[in-house]
């Protein structure tokens, strides 16, 4: 009888230690569809999805749909072909919710979106989000968040999809797990 008071005293401290469970958010980095020439529009921000790349983006949008995957929210680039790729994500049906997040745009702030994801995390946000926008910013935020440095080796591919369970927003940089790492080939 003593050692089984024992061994409940002993799980309530072990509870009482651990704290409340660590809030982790699946994120999905989905890079642009295939656009038009670099420099053949005089703003590079309007370069558009060409019919290719519309194509592919609608095949890999679909695939994701069968997998069962969809998104709370999908955090969009302001660039054009970023944009039709969200387009095309939310007609498959993916999510409901779109924002634009101009950290998304080339050059962008992975402080911000992390700004940004503890807000989420705190409220009553959800637990998957998509992100979608341009190399090399999503593949250095990738390594960012699981390695915590960047090496310039991580390459996503038009209409590629990297996964990553995120702890919270304070604790995220080299402390995220990758889950899935993926061409549109593969999707497809």
């Amino acid at each position: 009888m003593a050692s089984s008071i024992q061994t409940k005293r002993l799980q309530t401290q072990e509870l009482q230690t651990q704290g409340p469970a660590e809030i982790v958010t699946e994120v999905y980095l989905i890079r642009h569809g295939i656009a038009a020439e670099r420099g053949s529009y005089a703003d590079d921000a309007q370069r558009p999805l060409i019919e290719k790349g519309i194509r592919k983006t609608q095949r890999v949008a679909e695939r994701l749909k069968e997998l069962g995957i969809s998104f709370d929210v999908m955090l969009t680039s302001p660039l054009v072909r970023a944009a039709q790729t969200t387009q095309i994500l939310q007609q498959a049906g993916l999510s409901h919710r779109v924002d634009t997040f101009t950290p998304l745009a080339p050059g962008g702030s992975l402080s911000q979106w992390l700004t940004w994801l503890e807000t989420w995390q705190r409220g009553s946000g959800g637990q998957r989000i998509a992100l979608i926008g341009h190399e090399p910013d999503l593949s250095e935020w990738a390594q960012r968040l699981v390695v915590g440095s960047i090496d310039h080796r991580w390459a996503l591919k038009k209409a590629g999809v990297a996964g990553l369970r995120v702890p919270s927003a304070d604790n995220a940089i080299a402390h995220s797990e990758l889950f899935l790492w993926v061409p549109p080939r593969f999707l497809l």
